[in-house]
């Protein structure tokens, strides 16, 4: 395992760090088993962006008898509400939000606090001029938190974080297909060809590239999320591209990109924690994505679910991203399998309680039409 400077903060990571997402609603013995094969492999740096108790509980237990160890990532913003995910910028749900995860992970300091999702730039400037950087700004004073970072999918807000000075990390997202996108997730051709040298390929906006560039000079650490698109870039069927890629390659992408120092990996089992460390003894060809994208069409993940959750809270408690991922991988067989639709059918809420209110796409990232997959996801389980 190779180790990088999390920008001017001076901490080491390693390139490859734990994403601990597909812990969720899982026993603490699947928490304890990968965070042991990450300190076995090198792994020194994990994020829990995740609001749900138990999988803050079982990472702090895990965690806690190697923390000096560990570099740690913890969301403010991201709230435990009627028993799901919610976003919010109130200040009586954030702060005990925040103390939970303190509680739960057993630690009085924590590394990174990270302001949680920030993709539009009213929320920006709400959180920049009110009461919630006070309340960052405040536990960096106390000692309680020793870094301030921040969590987008936004470039646009990317380059505002990236200029001031208080944040010194920024969470992106950040894989091949998504550096396609502009701000605000729309589409945007690759440059010009005869802008590169025939030996490089570059598939990067305009506006990421230049946030990317504008992270390094500044010295803010970039640290990157979706590195695998929610798992559909490893798929030829859902791959935009046509062609699916290796763990290995996604992950040499997002670490070739200027500022990035590392790159979480979202994995279930220790088998797939295994695939993406491959790349720590990957040849330069098994690295190499160029000719996948020097021959893939242009286009992105507009409308694309990549089941992140960003989209809760649902008003009529739907889990929106299980649904769909259910959804798609049952529409490409010609009868839904029998344990898809016994997973779907377990769901406390489905695609039926759906009421079209259209909340959940305005949060989506993606713009994914998340009413009209509702209602298809009727029509196909119902059948």
């Amino acid at each position: 395992m190779k180790y990088r400077k999390l920008g001017n903060t001076g901490i080491e990571v390693s390139e490859i760090a734990f994403g601990a997402e597909f812990l969720v609603e899982r026993p603490y013995e699947d928490t304890e088993v990968l965070i042991r094969a990450c300190e076995e492999n090198g792994i020194n740096f994990v994020d829990c962006w995740m609001s749900e108790p138990d999988v803050r509980s079982h990472l702090g237990r895990a965690i806690k008898p190697n923390r000096e160890n560990w570099v740690i990532q913890g969301h403010i913003g991201a709230t435990w509400q009627n028993n799901q995910y919610v976003r919010t910028r109130e200040m009586d749900k954030v702060i005990p939000a925040f103390e939970d995860f303190m509680e739960r992970f057993q630690m009085d300091t924590l590394d990174f606090g990270m302001i949680h999702y920030v993709d539009q730039l009213d929320d920006y400037n709400e959180i920049m001029n009110g009461p919630f950087i006070e309340y960052v700004r405040k536990l960096k004073e106390e000692g309680t938190i020793e870094h301030i970072g921040l969590s987008t999918h936004n470039p646009d807000i990317g380059v505002l974080a990236a200029e001031n000075p208080e944040i010194e990390l920024l969470m992106f997202s950040m894989n091949p297909a998504f550096d396609m996108f502009g701000a605000m997730g729309d589409i945007m051709d690759y440059r010009a060809e005869d802008a590169f040298d025939d030996e490089e390929l570059s598939s990067l906006n305009p506006q990421r590239a230049e946030l990317y560039e504008l992270c390094e000079n500044n010295g803010t650490a970039i640290t990157v999320m979706k590195g695998f698109a929610g798992g559909n870039l490893l798929s030829s069927e859902t791959s935009p591209f046509g062609v699916a890629l290796t763990p290995v390659q996604c992950i040499n992408y997002a670490l070739e990109q200027k500022g990035v120092s590392s790159i979480f990996v979202g994995v279930k089992t220790v088998d797939e924690l295994m695939e993406s460390l491959k790349y720590c003894k990957a040849t330069d060809a098994e690295k190499d994505y160029a000719e996948v994208l020097r021959n893939a069409p242009q286009h992105s993940f507009r409308g694309q679910c990549t089941y992140c959750g960003h989209c809760a809270p649902c008003t009529s408690e739907i889990d929106i991203a299980s649904v769909i991922k259910f959804f798609d991988l049952a529409k490409n067989h010609d009868k839904v399998p029998d344990s898809i639709k016994e997973h779907y059918n377990n769901l406390k809420y489905n695609a039926t309680d759906c009421i079209a209110c259209g909340d959940c796409e305005e949060r989506c990232p993606f713009k994914v039409p998340i009413v009209d997959v509702m209602l298809d996801a009727q029509d196909l389980f119902n059948l």
